[in-house]
């Protein structure tokens, strides 16, 4: 074989490759506005109001018989679409697999979630129950997306690209949060020259971003390619879904310092997750700020985070990802702090917080993702980005329960907002025992210049 043919095979290989990029960044493009119109802005504000709209007159609900503040129950509903998330999400790791047949399954979970997100558009009245249960089928369906989604990482990207192709699906879907959120506030504010009342313009806000979420996972649908694995093991892997996980269990034990960084990760992604899922309800509830105030913070937190992720990325190409990842956890801590002292009524300063969450946001996420991608051995990787997935979101129920709690017994969101301290702390601690270079040799992969 000539030199030339070899050139040209390699040639085409690296622009089949950037093309399934291409496509891979859009499912970030795609679902990342429901976590941010959707999970961030508008559903626990809305959903709030109408779970008090249906409370006692000592402010409690009563979902299945259990007396539940009314403040409370967008945290428990939350923390309940996690738990879900825990049972299906070993199951779809399972089946990609032994089948090989991503693309059906992300279809599925990517679908369920966008009919589940444009049914909240007939969220109204005291419809809390209705809302609650949309809201976890819609997190549970996003979670077992992302599990399917993120196993493409190491097959799309080798180890010196990782970080900058995660740091881009990032980027990617946070741009899309910041386009579609431009569009809300718009709606939002201006409704009355719509013609809609307020709260129907919550409800398109909220439908609009499932038509978007199912709109735009076509992209990835057509330039993500499967590999496939011998079809004698398919009929097994919906069936042996929690054996397989309880497989990569073990199997992890075999990798203990990858065990270790999915525990580290865990613990502070917990916090990220809450932060993110309360950060409107503590806004509204705790600090008195109109709905469009909210937003525009919220957007101001998707422009600065394309900027922090690609940005971040750029910093862990000089000290490396567990560093700048550690750094981000410092900067969570002190931003979380503030937040406990931020005065009521006070825009500005919310506005400030925002901005300090929007630089670290998608760069910790993003480099924690390429990061576990060099800890996965071969052939592995939708077994292994299933438990990565469950450390993600699946087992991201504590946060939002321990906010929850706090809240019931204290009666304040200060109070709770400063308990989320713990996880980064916890997880700093526990990520900076992981010695990274090690544990990428034992998992069997090249280990790059810098990580």
């Amino acid at each position: 074989m000539s030199t030339d043919t070899v050139q040209a095979g390699a040639a085409d290989e690296a622009a089949e490759r950037r093309r399934e990029q291409r496509g891979w960044y859009f499912y970030d493009w795609a679902c990342s506005v429901y976590s941010t119109s959707v999970l961030t802005v508008f559903l626990g504000p809305y959903l709030t109001a109408v779970a008090k709209h249906a409370a006692d007159a000592d402010g409690f609900v009563h979902p299945l018989g259990v007396p539940v503040r009314a403040g409370s129950f967008f945290a428990y509903a939350v923390s309940a679409s996690v738990i879900l998330s825990i049972f299906v999400m070993p199951m779809a790791g399972a089946a990609a697999d032994r089948t090989g047949r991503k693309k059906p399954l992300l279809a599925a979970a990517a679908y369920l979630g966008a009919a589940a997100t444009t049914g909240m558009f007939f969220l109204d009245g005291d419809r809390y129950l209705l809302g609650g249960l949309l809201l976890i089928v819609a997190n549970a369906s996003l979670a077992v997306s992302m599990v399917l989604y993120n196993s493409y990482l190491p097959q799309i990207a080798p180890p010196e690209e990782r970080d900058a192709v995660s740091s881009r699906g990032w980027a990617f879907g946070y741009a899309a949060g910041s386009l579609v959120l431009v569009g809300n506030l718009v709606l939002f504010t201006a409704h009355d020259s719509f013609g809609v009342s307020e709260s129907t313009a919550v409800r398109i806000c909220l439908a609009s971003a499932g038509v978007w979420w199912g709109a735009f996972t076509l992209v990835p649908l057509k330039r993500l390619r499967d590999r496939r694995t011998p079809a004698a093991s398919a009929g097994r892997a919906s069936a042996h879904g929690w054996r397989q996980l309880a497989a990569t269990v073990r199997d992890m034990r075999r990798q203990p310092l990858t065990l270790s960084f999915l525990l580290a990760y865990l613990i502070y992604n917990d916090g990220i997750q809450t932060v993110i899922s309360q950060a409107s309800v503590y806004g509204s509830e705790e600090l008195g700020l109109s709905q469009s105030t909210l937003i525009t913070a919220v957007l101001l937190v998707q422009v600065l985070a394309v900027g922090g992720a690609l940005g971040m990325g750029r910093l862990a190409r000089t000290y490396g990802a567990k560093r700048t990842i550690l750094g981000s956890l410092v900067a969570w801590t002190l931003t979380l702090g503030a937040g406990y002292f931020l005065p009521a009524g006070a825009p500005v300063w919310f506005f400030v917080l925002a901005s300090g969450i929007g630089l670290v946001l998608g760069g910790s996420q993003a480099l924690s993702r390429s990061l576990f991608s060099h800890l996965v051995p071969s052939g592995k990787e939708a077994e292994y980005f299933s438990a990565y997935e469950m450390s993600d979101r699946g087992m991201s129920w504590l946060g939002p329960l321990l906010f929850g709690l706090t809240y019931q017994l204290t009666g304040s969101y200060r109070d709770a907002i400063i308990s989320l301290v713990v996880f980064f702390v916890i997880g700093f601690v526990l990520l900076a025992r992981v010695p990274v270079r090690r544990a990428v040799r034992d998992a069997g992969n090249p280990v790059p210049e810098m990580i």
